[in-house]
């Protein structure tokens, strides 16, 4: 059976309305899909960093929670 795990990067705009986009890995595939618009795209390397992008250019969500 293969193994499953779920992350996020979430970012919130300059509305204050939170944004996410999680991380999901299914052995070695891994797909990002955006909670707020259903975007979807499969991602081998960089995930992360193609869902923070994602974040800026379709929801100018730039402020990183973890950051404050």
């Amino acid at each position: 059976m293969l193994e499953s795990n779920t992350s996020k990067v979430s970012r919130w705009d300059q509305h204050g309305r939170e944004h996410v986009v999680r991380v999901q890995r299914a052995g070695v595939q891994r797909t990002i899909r955006c909670d707020t618009c259903g975007w979807r795209k499969p991602a081998q390397f960089l995930p992360w960093l193609k869902a923070e992008e994602h974040l800026s250019e379709a929801h100018q969500a730039t402020v990183d929670p973890a950051a404050t």
